[in-house]
Order: structure tokens, then C-alpha cells, then sequence
């Protein structure tokens, strides 16, 4: 039985809160890897069936997850990091679900937590491989370009986080409260 209320539109459950977190349960992190794979393989096609490398081993992976009663519900972002060398640490693997893009803050929130992540834990760098048409907005994040390089045979820039800009932190998790449209008064 379907009942229709009047007034209401046939659209998707869109949520108001989303938590950003270390992946630390094992849905959480097969959300993960899901979500990289539908990103990054099936999706832009940089992969062919799974995106996963020798980082993995030793990343911290950083979930983005959209709540339902305040609970997480579902991966729809994902960033690692890592560190390679002493004090230089790195991001990648960025994805945000196309459902959840237009909200816009999943992404920026993801870089916050890794960045401000690694400099907590040392970090005097952070740097990234970023594909090129998304350097703009890590610079409108307060990051700069070292240079143009092809990475998997599309064009990328390595960049450089500014890292006064991502205070140190020792969080396991923060929350993305997602604005609501105010309700008009009528006089």
C-alpha cells in the first residue's frame, strides 16, 4: 500500500548530520574501499577493478559518514594518510559519493581531519597529488601547487597543505551539521 501525502515531493532521504572519522568498524571500512572502488574504478576509470595498493598497509583510512538518527548510516566520503618518510605526510584517495557532492563540505571537511590528523602526529608537511580539475579547490583550501606531473596518466599537481591553516588535533572524529533553509515569517 503507497499513500501519497499531499504537498510532499517524491525525492531521496537527504541528511542533516554526517560524521568524519577514522574508518574503525568493519562495515565502516568496506564502505571504504567500496566507495574508492565506485570512485575511482568505475566511475573516472583510473582503476580497472580495484584501487587498492601498498599504501593501504600502512594508512590511516578517514571515512565521511551521513547519520540517521544520529548514527552513521553510509560511507559517502573517504580520504588516507600516511607517512613515508619522518615528519612528510600524504593524502589520497579523496572521493566523496556523487549523491552527497553538492553539499560541498564532505571533501573540504575529509582534507580538514587528515590534515589537521598528521599534524598532530608530527607532521611539517602535508602534501598530495591532486587531479587538476580539482586544484582550485584545494587552493581555495589554503594549499599551493609544487608543480604539474601525470599520475596514472591523467594530469595532477603535487601540492603542499598550509599547514597553520590546519590546526593539530588529536579527534577521532568531528560532525558536519548540514544547514537548514529557514522557515519564512509571515507578519
Amino acid at each position: 500500500m503507497t499513500m501519497m501525502v499531499e504537498g510532499v515531493d517524491d525525492r531521496p532521504f537527504i541528511p542533516t548530520e554526517y560524521v568524519i572519522r577514522f574508518a574503525r568498524t568493519p562495515w565502516e571500512r568496506a564502505g571504504y574501499h567500496a566507495l574508492r572502488r565506485e570512485v575511482f574504478c568505475a566511475e573516472q576509470h583510473v582503476f580497472a577493478d580495484d584501487d587498492r595498493d601498498a599504501v593501504d598497509q600502512a594508512a590511516i583510512p578517514i571515512i565521511a559518514a551521513c547519520c540517521m538518527a544520529g548514527m552513521p548510516d553510509r560511507i559517502v566520503g573517504t580520504v588516507r594518510i600516511h607517512e613515508p618518510e619522518p615528519g612528510v605526510w600524504c593524502g589520497s584517495r579523496l572521493a566523496v559519493h556523487a549523491d552527497h557532492r553538492k553539499l560541498g563540505r564532505i571533501g573540504a571537511e575529509l582534507i580538514r581531519m587528515a590534515v589537521s590528523t598528521a599534524h598532530g602526529l608530527g607532521a611539517a608537511r602535508f602534501l598530495a597529488q591532486v587531479q587538476e580539475q580539482n586544484v582550485l579547490f584545494f587552493r581555495r583550501l589554503h594549499w599551493k601547487s609544487l608543480g604539474k606531473i601525470v599520475l596514472h596518466g591523467l594530469p595532477h599537481h603535487e601540492m603542499e597543505a598550509d599547514l597553520s591553516r590546519y590546526p593539530a588535533h588529536g579527534q577521532e572524529q568531528t560532525w558536519l551539521l548540514r544547514p537548514q533553509p529557514r522557515e519564512r515569517q509571515v507578519a
